[in-house]
């Protein structure tokens, strides 16, 4: 099968027509003629700029197809084999040369001519780039990949027997709303004790991990991958400290939140204590929340939603119904999570998911809508770089859906329960900031330790779910509450991209509020946004939506008394 490129030829300024962009000697003589032009004034650069983003817009889209094929299927050999091919003989080459474009536009003479309030942005990531650059961390970045897909194909495999049939572990993840409290075990069981067939394994891919990562961060001159990744993001408006108070305002403000909710869950279902298999079960005993029989009538409802919500959203929604934009149902030989992959040559975005007929495949579902519609809103500025957007404004997009579309779940639902889903959203709202804090902490310690052993980073991890875990019984399953990070995949493939979620969770919880006061300005504030993608610096993102870049205590306080008051007032 072809793996080129199609296009009229009127499409592309730069490119040929037909690329197979998967192939370094296509790709090899379009880059040099990028290197080897002469820029003899500011409008020479700019043009330089448009035409390199063009050509990284479709070895973007290379890799991303195979990316997307290999998760879809991480049990098809022929598939992985391209996509390792890619990884290993073409991704190296982008990265050097990557590299040798982005020193040519940053030292180029013309630079400081260009509209500062246009190239600004991109200049000041360009220079962080070559900065950190360094050719022997090359090598290392692609063995980092190949473990990270290692990862994912080790998770993609994982099923179990349960209830007469194989079953992947999202499928199994029903069972745990099921109100026979013994099958619920049951089920919760069987997945915790094939995760440990291979904690070894996966334990040892994390090592080598963060051994490569801690080099790469030595060959930089870094004293820590930590400094080294904070940096390598393109933190430039927060710092590791602000971090540490993030985690902080957390473990104050919502840990003792989500505490009292387990015990009033403990004291509702007549327990003296919960067990992990007791958390997701309603505690009136109603049946489990099913929005959607199967991934097309997840669709077909959320494209409902959107029709009532917002005319532009959905258009853009209802547009990714064709053309090879939806993987959604959970099978055998698919990789963990979700994601929306935006295919940056031809414009498309691509949804990923694990749907098994749960609440929670309807908020991934809307969730990576959010991630469309800001790769959708943004994809007709001509520079790449600014049709994307830093992580802690793009997960403001996302998380804000999972809020905004909270008052059109009768298109799901009952009445009654679609105050059950809402109320179940906003209680996981405050479940959810604590384990955002705990993993990025973890990921402090690892990185500020990286020669610790297994069994102090099990040490580590129990003493960061002492201080922000909930009030849950693991007598007995101390090796699964060991493990538990192994299921956080951004641990593997996404070093320290998890503290965006909880920034942005603040940014989604401003938006819903001011949609409360106004729907219609809040989303064209939104939209407004969205359609910026990386062309401002991080707090102007948030101000061209009316938000407050801020994740202090009093921002959190504020933000989860808003919550509190609005649980007060649902239906249990």
């Amino acid at each position: 099968m072809s793996t080129a490129t199609p296009a009229a030829p009127s499409a592309f300024r730069f490119i040929p027509a037909l690329l197979d962009a998967t192939q370094w000697p296509q790709l090899e003589p379009l880059y040099r003629k990028l290197l080897d032009r002469p820029l003899k004034c500011p409008n020479c650069l700019e043009k330089l700029i448009v035409d390199r983003s063009e050509l990284d817009a479709a070895t973007g889209e290379a890799e991303a197809n195979l990316y997307i094929a290999m998760t879809c299927h991480t049990d098809d050999m022929d598939i992985k084999a391209r996509f390792l091919k890619f990884v290993e003989d073409v991704d190296p080459q982008l990265k050097k040369v990557g590299f040798e474009l982005d020193r040519k536009i940053v030292e180029s003479p013309h630079a400081k001519a260009l509209d500062q309030a246009r190239y600004g942005t991109l200049l000041r990531s360009l220079e962080r780039e070559v900065k950190l650059f360094r050719e022997e961390n090359v090598a290392i970045q692609t063995e980092i990949t190949k473990l990270d897909q290692r990862y994912s194909e080790i998770n993609g495999a994982m099923t179990v027997q349960f209830d007469g049939a194989e079953r992947t572990l999202p499928q199994m993840a029903r069972f745990l709303e099921e109100t026979d409290r013994t099958r619920r075990e049951a089920s919760w069981r069987a997945v915790a004790e094939r995760r440990l067939q291979d904690v070894e394994v996966i334990d040892g891919i994390y090592d080598e991990l963060v051994k490569l990562r801690a080099q790469t961060a030595t060959n930089a001159g870094y004293g820590n991958f930590r400094d080294f990744q904070h940096d390598r993001l393109q933190r430039f408006d927060y710092t590791p400290a602000h971090c540490a108070t993030f985690h902080e305002a957390v473990e104050r403000t919502c840990v003792p939140l989500a505490r009292r909710m387990h015990e009033r869950r403990a004291k509702a279902l007549g327990l003296s204590g919960l067990r992990p298999w007791d958390l997701k079960v309603d505690v009136k005993g109603r049946n489990p929340l099913r929005p959607f029989e199967n991934a097309d009538q997840m669709v077909e409802r959320t494209s409902k939603v959107y029709h009532r919500m917002d005319s532009e959203l959905a258009t853009m929604f209802d547009s990714m119904r064709g053309g090879g934009c939806l993987d959604l149902d959970s099978r055998k030989g698919k990789a963990p999570g979700g994601y929306q992959y935006q295919r940056q040559l031809s414009r498309k975005p691509f949804i990923f998911m694990n749907a098994a007929g749960m609440h929670r495949d309807l908020t991934t579902m809307v969730h990576e809508a959010g991630h469309a519609f800001h790769s959708l809103l943004s994809k007709e500025d001509p520079i790449l770089a600014y049709r994307g957007s830093p992580m802690e404004f793009a997960e403001v997009a996302s998380m804000s859906q999972e809020l905004l579309t909270l008052p059109y779940l009768e298109e799901f639902f009952s009445k009654p329960d679609a105050d059950r889903a809402r109320r179940e959203l906003l209680e996981g709202v405050i479940s959810m900031l604590p384990w955002i804090a705990q993993i990025d902490a973890f990921q402090h310690w690892v990185y500020l330790h990286p020669t610790h052993t297994r069994a102090e980073r099990a040490k580590a991890w129990l003493d960061l779910d002492a201080r922000f875990g909930g009030q849950v019984d693991w007598t007995g399953l101390e090796a699964n509450r060991a493990s538990m990070w192994q299921r956080q995949l951004h641990l593997f493939g996404l070093p320290f991209y998890y503290i965006e979620y909880g920034i942005a969770q603040l940014g989604a919880l401003q938006l819903w509020l001011a949609s409360r006061r106004s729907e219609a300005g809040a989303i064209a504030a939104y939209k407004k946004a969205l359609t910026l993608g990386g062309s401002r610096p991080l707090p102007e993102l948030f101000a061209a939506a009316g938000l407050r870049f801020d994740f202090g205590p009093k921002t959190v306080q504020e933000l989860m008394d808003a919550v509190g008051a609005e649980l007060d007032r649902l239906p249990d």
